[in-house]
């Protein structure tokens, strides 16, 4: 027998899409605690996203669904995929951004989520001040919003791929 990812059924599927989200945040969480580089709002606008896919995806796995459960999975993480990208393309635009010497600093992600409504807290978010813009970690000289934003598009396509294509 060989080894053919491509014919796993679509529990097996979405278990995987699973594991490769808990990978990324253990990978955001390693980021943050062993190389000291603290998130900034958007950046845990990102990880809720992540969090989101992460339990469609285990849900869709233990669920084990038919047909029509399966489709309404993949496009529930279909719209939480493109959520994550336009998160992290907007998170791009404001790194690309010349830099304001006006912007003020926003309060951290926790204290945000504590002390303030949803509604205040999203346009804090959203605002893309000056924590938002710097770049503090590259990878092949792209930012993590770049790769973020890479992760959700393959993430969204694997779930396409597994809901709808044909067994």
């Amino acid at each position: 027998m060989t080894f053919n990812p491509f014919r796993w059924s679509f529990r097996a599927q979405f278990f995987t899409g699973f594991l490769a989200c808990t990978a990324l945040l253990a990978y955001a969480f390693f980021v943050q605690f062993q190389l000291g580089i603290e998130p900034c709002p958007l950046c845990g606008a990102q990880r809720v996203v992540f969090v989101t896919l992460g339990i469609v995806f285990l849900a869709g796995s233990l669920v084990n669904p038919g047909s029509l459960g399966r489709k309404i999975f993949t496009l529930l993480l279909l719209l939480v995929a493109c959520i994550g990208i336009g998160v992290a393309g907007f998170h791009l635009w404001v790194q690309h951004q010349p830099p304001d010497p006006l912007a003020g600093c926003t309060p951290g992600w926790n204290y945000m989520i504590e002390n303030f409504p949803i509604s205040k807290t999203l346009k804090m978010i959203f605002r893309g001040d000056a924590d938002c813009s710097v770049v503090n970690w590259t990878f092949l000289s792209l930012s993590m919003p770049f790769w973020t934003l890479v992760s959700f598009a393959a993430l969204g396509a694997g779930a396409v791929w597994a809901g709808f294509h044909k067994r």
